[in-house]
């Protein structure tokens, strides 16, 4: 049985394994989001708890929970992750401290201040203990083409009619970028406001990356505008930098035509009720906006072009 089948008695009597919930009451409320696992909020008389719940049976997606584990734990070092309770593989529940605060939608990145607040949480993110994988878009792909076209499952006619700009902006940002710890996942609810702080979730997809993917995936994920995608790259960086604001830009539409595939396999093969192939179109079609836009060849040239520094 599945998480997303199994009643509420049934997990009940399996949170009641992890010693910090034993021989208490708890409640569980289904919290929102979640299209790969089953997020449950508990709250017992002593503290509130996150317990994230997935299926370990299907590895179509190749998510590694205890790379997820491990990476969690990290953040919290880091200061911008939940603090780590307990894990059982067995089970495939890890199980988080549950973080108060306001969780964004899209609209709230047109608040003021907010922008900086996310930089500066993917910063500190960046500058903490590295994780214990790699994650590159460039590298995953071709995995999900290939698990897509192996298993029969619908992709658009003409995906393969971009492979070469795909190309283009992976030769184009080759070399040249140190890797540093990313979530690579952050859409909107996945950061969490606590006053000047935010919290940075869900650590399933993390992985050491290009800083510059993290900024790009959450400018189109949160649907930010190309003016916000400015503020959010200068106030990451401190100062406006023609080439990084360049580099996130073309690694947000290389996440966009790398997780049309995420969709397609999982509007293939996931039981749930949610429409995985109109998820996918939508980045599929952000993706193509961008290859056939007329920024497309001046972004290419901006990102092989190093920043002018100024001198005292």
């Amino acid at each position: 049985m599945s998480f997303a089948a199994m009643p509420d008695a049934d997990l009940d009597e399996m949170l009641g394994g992890f010693p910090v919930l034993a021989d208490q009451p708890r409640v569980l409320e289904d919290l929102p989001g979640g299209l790969t696992n089953r997020n449950v909020k508990v709250t017992t008389p002593t503290g509130v708890y996150v317990a994230r719940c997935c299926d370990t049976s299907t590895s179509l997606l190749a998510i590694d929970r205890d790379v997820e584990y491990e990476n969690s734990r990290a953040a919290e070092e880091a200061g911008v992750g939940a603090p780590v309770v307990d894990y059982r593989p067995d089970l495939g529940i890890l199980l988080i401290g549950f973080v108060p605060g306001h969780t964004l939608s899209d609209d709230d990145f047109d608040r003021p201040g907010v922008i900086a607040k996310v930089a500066a949480g993917c910063r500190t993110l960046h500058e903490g203990p590295r994780f214990g994988n790699d994650f590159d878009m460039f590298e995953i792909q071709p995995r999900y083409l290939k698990t897509a076209l192996d298993n029969g499952f619908r992709i658009p006619s003409d995906y393969d009619a971009y492979a070469g700009q795909f190309s283009d902006i992976r030769a184009a940002l080759a070399g040249d970028e140190a890797s540093v710890p990313c979530n690579n996942d952050l859409l909107a609810a996945n950061f969490v406001e606590d006053g000047d702080h935010v919290w940075l979730i869900d650590y399933e997809y993390s992985g050491n990356n290009d800083p510059c993917f993290e900024l790009g995936n959450v400018w189109r994920e949160c649907r930010l505008s190309l003016d916000q995608l400015e503020e959010l790259v200068t106030c990451y960086h401190g100062r406006a930098e023609r080439r990084s604001i360049a580099r996130a830009r073309l690694q947000g539409t290389v996440s966009q035509y790398g997780w049309t595939l995420w969709g397609c396999i999982q509007n293939g093969s996931s039981p749930l009720d949610f429409d995985f192939w109109e998820w996918g179109m939508e980045r599929y079609e952000r993706a193509v906006e961008e290859f056939r836009g007329p920024d497309f060849t001046r972004l290419l040239d901006d990102v092989r072009t190093p920043d002018r520094r100024r001198t005292s």
